[in-house]
């Protein structure tokens, strides 16, 4: 599909009877592009780091060869294909107009300034948007409609120069981005797994149990299969009448693939399946809100646009999934009906009563939007269930966070080249099969670059009466597009092609690329024609309700801070006791022997129940049971969200001395003597203190590394 324009263009010029000469035009041509790309190499390249370049990389149409033909796509150019595809000179090219007669001659001395890239009214065109889709395997249809939407420019099979964005359709890794903006974080392929986020949840349960009474009751297995077994039967002792039911879920499944109902956890299957492939069994909700008879869900999509700060944007519209069976509460024969109770759309669509429907409000796939219309009518409080989701978002990202900044940091480590990371999750697997799919996929994904967009602030001191009022200038219900021109039989390109068809009768021709006028008669925007952003930021924007929320992550900030060594995800023993030493938490009772015995003790068992081998030491969750403890010794009779919040506290205190002490240090040490102190307020109390003998003197050879603190 990505070689469609270049194929067409070698049909129609591709010619036996053309001369060589015209072909060693082009070579020539096509040689001064790939001089002028190696050139632009040798900068640094604007795009890659999230700025715009300084020169235009869209010059006005220039033929360094004869005969220059319209049709030949610019590979060299845009830097796409490393096997460049060109076509032969049209027999029937015309010959370029002037006194040049194969178009004006590029100069290629160094007094020669290249273009500017300004038009005549002063404005300067900034290049479009750069995106490397050539690992987006499972979002490609719904990430090609939404680049062409946005006019910008897609690299389907990499770029020797850097892109602005890297999209990748399953996980982070890729040692070779050193710029630019990457659509996964590190860590978070395991973080999504069920006993990875069943445990980051159970943490945030022990601190916040009211907090976090909305994920149900799970086991992790094989494990806690005897601790699962016990809890059942004591209840069932207690309650005769309790007759539950469990849904057991491997660890590393999607798409329904393994899941199944129980009764008992005697009917869990031990045999074998289970070593290999852990799972979490968790309470099953046997009365859920049916809709038309039929168990659904709600998919909303989560855009994380940054960890440190936090920044959390949702969509304001998803996808509800349908069963394709009446429901009925579980008993011993429906168990096994999984079209009954499971809503997972791999499965549900090899049911014979799967509705297809290019309706929204109905089918077996639905807009959230739909749904809530449903409830509505039935007097459901809309602005009630708009706000538990947002808090459900909120407290769930803030329970992954933690261990995620581990992982970031051991990937691209403070200090060293490597790209920002942004994540919509759940991801967009699927393809667009249908006009719900459509309306909800594409609007995420575009709108989602559209965030990240790292030029938009240079588009809009550029073109400030475009961007102006832009929420009343360009309603959502105008700008909505045409749906009747989607043929569902057809590849989701064509279906995009068609799709902007309304949009390009609205353009001047000339104007296919954003910099393609040369003189000013136009100001292209790509954005006038888009509707309002479909994603709504709730983090920081509900910061001051969430905050005290926040105890692991700052946990995850020391953890981070003693590590050592850059790119490791283990704390050592050396880290754990510089931690407790310098955070002033050993005492008569808390002997450094026995902090060592409780390293040793909790890094043990954690290590024997993680799959992860690869290095050996202290994980972040071990390092929170650690902490739990001690703030339990230290600050007894108190609820534990206080206690951990006072030792938090504790710590930060003692290491904000240690750093002032440090940097005073470091001004002497550079000085010679101790001089007159000129510094901040909190600066000139720890120089007070190094003055009174109240605070050790600093030692020879002190580090100033905030990760070298072992």
């Amino acid at each position: 599909m990505a070689l469609a324009p270049a194929l067409s263009a070698m049909q129609r010029g591709g010619c036996e009877s053309e001369s060589a000469a015209g072909w060693a035009a082009a070579a020539a041509a096509e040689e001064e592009e790939e001089e002028e790309e190696q050139e632009e190499q040798g900068r640094v390249d604007a795009g890659g780091s999230g700025e715009p370049e300084r020169t235009a990389r869209e010059e006005p149409a220039r033929a360094p060869a004869p005969a220059p033909n319209p049709a030949q796509p610019g590979a060299a150019e845009e830097g796409d294909a490393r096997v460049l595809r060109r076509s032969p000179p049209g027999p029937s090219a015309e010959p370029a107009q002037g006194p040049w007669p194969h178009g004006k001659p590029r100069s290629r001395g160094r007094s020669c300034k290249r273009s500017s890239g300004r038009a005549a009214d002063g404005y300067h065109f900034v290049r479009p948007v750069t995106v490397d889709s050539s690992k987006a395997r499972t979002s490609l249809d719904a990430l090609k409609i939404s680049i062409r939407q946005l006019k910008w420019k897609e690299f389907p099979f990499g770029r020797r120069l850097p892109c602005d964005i890297y999209w990748h359709g399953v996980s982070f890794h890729d040692s070779d981005i050193f710029s630019g903006q990457v659509n996964k974080f590190p860590g978070m392929t395991e973080m999504v797994r069920k006993i990875t986020l069943s445990r980051a949840v159970r943490i945030m349960q022990n601190l916040f149990p009211e907090e976090y009474n909305f994920y149900p009751r799970s086991w992790i297995l094989p494990d806690e299969f005897q601790l699962f077994a016990a809890q059942v039967q004591m209840v069932k002792d207690d309650d005769p009448s309790w007759k539950p039911t469990f849904i057991v879920k491997p660890d590393s499944g999607c798409q329904g693939d393994g899941i199944y109902l129980i009764k008992d956890p005697n009917d869990i299957r031990l045999s074998g399946t289970l070593q290999r492939r852990p799972a979490v069994v968790q309470e099953y909700i046997c009365k859920p809100l049916l809709i038309d008879k039929l168990k659904f869900d709600i998919r909303l999509y989560v855009l994380l646009k940054s960890l440190e700060p936090l920044e959390i944007y949702v969509a304001k519209d998803g996808l509800s999934r349908f069963c394709t069976e009446p429901y009925q509460e579980p008993t011993p024969r429906n168990l096994r009906h999984i079209f009954m109770h499971l809503t997972n759309y791999s499965l549900n669509i090899h049911s014979g009563h799967f509705v297809h429907s290019d309706s929204t409000s109905t089918g077996s796939k639905r807009t959230f939007s739909s749904v809530l219309y449903r409830l509505s009518s039935k007097g459901v409080d809309i602005k009630k269930v708009w706000s538990d989701i947002i808090s459900l978002v909120i407290k769930t990202v803030i329970a992954l966070t933690p261990e995620l900044k581990v992982f970031y940091q051991s990937d691209i480590p403070a200090g060293r080249p490597g790209p920002t990371c942004f994540q919509l999750s759940p991801g967009v697997f699927e393809n667009v099969p249908s006009l719900v799919d459509e309306e909800v996929k594409v609007a995420v994904i575009r709108d989602t670059l559209r965030l990240m967009d790292p030029l938009k602030k240079k588009r809009e001191s550029h073109f400030p009466d475009l961007y102006m009022d832009r929420k009343h200038r360009f309603p959502l219900g105008s700008d909505r597009l045409p749906s009747a021109k989607l043929h569902l039989s057809k590849l989701s390109v064509v279906r995009s092609q068609q799709l902007e068809k309304p949009l390009a009768r609205k353009e001047d021709p000339s104007d296919s690329d954003l910099a393609s006028s040369s003189d000013g008669s136009s100001k292209p925007n790509p954005d006038a024609q888009l509707p309002s952003i479909c994603l709504k930021q709730v983090f920081p924007k509900y910061a001051k309700q969430f905050n005290y929320l926040r105890l692991v992550d700052r946990m995850a900030n020391l953890f981070i801070r003693f590590l050592g060594i850059k790119g490791t995800m283990k704390l050592g023993p050396t880290g754990f006791r510089t931690f407790i030493r310098n955070c002033k938490l050993s005492s008569s009772s808390l002997s450094m022997a026995a902090v060592d015995i409780l390293y040793i003790d909790i890094t043990r068992r954690w290590n024997s129940m993680t799959m992860d081998q690869r290095d050996s030491g202290m994980c972040l969750q071990a390092f929170i049971e650690a902490f739990f403890f001690l703030a339990q010794r230290k600050f007894k009779m108190l609820p534990l969200h206080e206690q951990v919040a006072s030792l938090i506290d504790l710590c930060e205190y003692h290491l904000s001395l240690l750093d002032e002490k440090r940097l005073v240090c470091g001004r002497s040490g550079r000085l010679g003597v101790r001089p007159p102190y000129s510094g901040t307020a909190q600066e000139a109390t720890a120089a007070a203190l190094l003055a009174e003998g109240s605070v050790p003197p600093c030692p020879d050879g002190l580090s100033h590394s905030r990760h070298a603190l072992s």
